[in-house]
């Protein structure tokens, strides 16, 4: 069946501004911070200002926007926990044994590797405690022990590595 046609042309439809890009807010993305109280890793909805902590029930201030608040992760030298902080950070000091660790990132951890690597300049001495064979870099003053955490000094002379070889 044919289809009537109008004698006049339709009018343009009304110009309407193209809808805006849905908010961070409204896709449901989350963002972390920090428990001020437990120290806990909090997840909350980006927008919000302020997170209560489920486990301690503080309430921790989520700082403004355009400050950096991305995470990364590391591994405590001295208890082997898995550590979050703010990235930029230099150091971390963790809240299980108390060890500060450095927060090194991009190229200063691979110019550390890279000298480490190149110059190979590591010693090895008895714990003077336990008498586990420790390694340490070449030129620490001291060493501490991973088993039993005795803090062994060490001399510049060549006596402390020839120490594991009386031993």
């Amino acid at each position: 069946m044919p289809v009537p046609l109008a004698p006049y042309p339709t009018p343009p439809a009304p110009y309407a501004p193209a809808p805006a890009p849905p908010t961070a807010a409204a896709n449901g993305a989350q963002s972390q911070l920090v428990c001020s109280g437990c120290r806990n890793l909090l997840l909350y909805p980006v927008g919000a200002t302020s997170v209560c902590c489920a486990v301690c029930n503080a309430v921790t201030a989520v700082p403004p926007p355009g400050t950096s608040t991305e995470m990364a992760q590391l591994v405590c030298g001295g208890c082997h926990t898995l550590l979050m902080y703010i990235r930029g950070a230099t150091s971390v000091q963790c809240s299980c044994c108390h060890t500060v660790n450095l927060a090194l990132e991009g190229k200063e951890l691979e110019n550390l590797l890279l000298f480490n690597h190149s110059t190979n300049q590591v010693a090895h001495v008895n714990c003077g405690s336990c008498r586990m064979l420790l390694m340490y870099q070449y030129g620490a003053r001291s060493v501490k022990c991973a088993v039993c955490s005795f803090v062994t000094p060490v001399g510049v002379s060549t006596s402390s590595t020839q120490q594991k070889f009386s031993a």
